[in-house]
């Protein structure tokens, strides 16, 4: 058996530095009373500060933690530890079946699962469920209206005042919407909050966003005229969700994914976790989102890295970006990759792109053979045609790139959408490394 896992990416799923910290003085066999592994699992009971040591297991289907220790932090320092010391020195764990406790938490877990798919064959009260969404209806109509009219005010006053507003302004009415039932609104709104209102050329990506508020909130008005899938997309940017138990009864497409990159955002004690995947086979990208609470550890644990083995629905949409992970089982094969060639590929796959869906978001590109270049006074990315392309957020990544790269070609991960790229990790000697 072995784990699609660096040392990088193990240490990427740690809470905080102070974990980072404490799980690799925890990698060392002398911390381990006993150690264990299969194809399910890796436990070990981890000696501590009271008389019975700590039992640590590790799903390794779905890379989940359990430890008897009392952190709330997920995963905790031992879990970290344990998993590390296995990347390690994987031939001093003992191949064998699982001890009771760990087995007894491995079925517990199959048996949440059998219970959830279970729970969704209960029949539904058919007329209860349309009497409430007619009534979310008619409360995200009344919010659509009370927004465009906002907008309305934005156009006929001008936006040179905007930077002055402040982001109170903003807030008022990303919580007008959140009343409304329509978060998916609250949070275009937010992003206008959070425009670069004192960079020059701000006005060009501010208008750029409010018109394509606008225009998902028109489309919505007039849903009755809209193609069956892209009204779906229109529902979801409203803030419209489609019941996951539903999607799973779907068949999905598998693949060996690899993980290109994660974001995190937190409000209101909520994590979104957004994870950016590609599919080595079907040469599919695909966006995993979760939302995890304050104290909780995420359905699937995914670190920008690994590949997964796994069979994906994609949510209905004119552009297939959004999944979730119907079945996963963790994989070592490290697959070719195809990618585009040069900046004029990725400008083509834009105008398809936003001749799909003109309201959408970000997405990822793997393109081949860009190096990082000095252009007035700022960081570009050279294709082979000679192309350039301005880098977003160089600052953040530039140093390693350079370092790793020397100033010379390599194939790139990136995220972004019309002009405005990143770099979220390189190819170097076939390795995918995270910036």
């Amino acid at each position: 058996m072995s784990l699609n896992l660096t040392e990088e990416q193990i240490l990427n799923l740690a809470p905080d530095a102070g974990s980072v910290k404490s799980g690799k003085e925890l990698a060392n066999p002398s911390k381990w009373v006993s150690k264990g592994a299969n194809d399910r699992a890796l436990w070990g009971e981890c000696q501590g500060s009271g008389s019975k040591p700590y039992q640590t297991q590790v799903d390794l289907a779905n890379i989940a933690f359990k430890c008897s220790c009392p952190s709330r932090k997920f995963p905790c320092k031992h879990g970290l530890g344990l998993l590390l010391h296995y990347a390690r020195q994987s031939s001093s764990f003992t191949v064998t079946d699982e001890p009771e406790w760990v087995s007894s938490w491995l079925s517990k877990r199959e048996e949440k699962q059998e219970k959830q798919t279970e729970k969704k064959d209960k029949p539904v009260d058919e007329a209860a469920q349309t009497k409430r969404l007619q009534a979310r209806e008619q409360k995200v109509n009344d919010g659509i209206e009370d927004l465009r009219l906002w907008i309305s005010d934005i156009i006929r006053n001008g936006i040179i005042s905007m930077p002055e507003k402040g982001a109170a302004w903003f807030e008022q009415m990303a919580k007008r919407m959140v009343d409304a039932q329509a978060s998916g609104l609250a949070n275009q709104v937010r992003n206008l909050s959070d425009s670069p209102f004192y960079s020059e050329g701000w006005q060009s990506g501010f208008m750029d966003q409010l018109l394509q508020l606008y225009l998902l909130i028109e489309g919505y008005r007039n849903s009755e005229t809209q193609d069956p899938t892209l009204l779906q997309d229109i529902r979801t940017g409203i803030g419209f969700t489609q019941k996951q138990e539903e999607l799973k009864e779907q068949p999905g497409i598998t693949d060996d994914w690899l993980v290109l990159a994660k974001q995190s955002t937190e409000r209101d004690n909520i994590t979104t976790e957004r994870c950016w995947l590609y599919g080595t086979n079907t040469n599919q990208y695909a966006l995993i989102l979760q939302f995890i609470a304050r104290g909780q550890l995420a359905q699937s644990i995914l670190t920008p890295g690994m590949f997964v083995n796994a069979e994906l629905v994609f949510y209905p949409s004119v552009l297939s970006m959004r999944a979730l992970i119907k079945q996963q089982n963790s994989t070592s094969s490290h697959k070719t990759y195809q990618g585009l060639n040069n900046w004029k590929e990725v400008a083509i796959a834009e105008t398809t792109a936003f001749a799909l869906l003109p309201f959408r978001s970000e997405r990822p590109y793997l393109v081949r053979q860009l190096k990082p270049v000095r252009h007035k006074d700022e960081w570009w990315l050279q294709d082979s045609n000679g192309e350039i392309m301005l880098l977003k957020e160089s600052h953040r990544y530039i140093w390693k790139l350079l370092s790793i790269s020397g100033g010379t070609p390599l194939d790139a991960a990136l995220l972004g959408k019309e002009d405005k790229y990143k770099v979220v990790g390189i190819w170097n000697n076939g390795e995918y490394i995270i910036l």
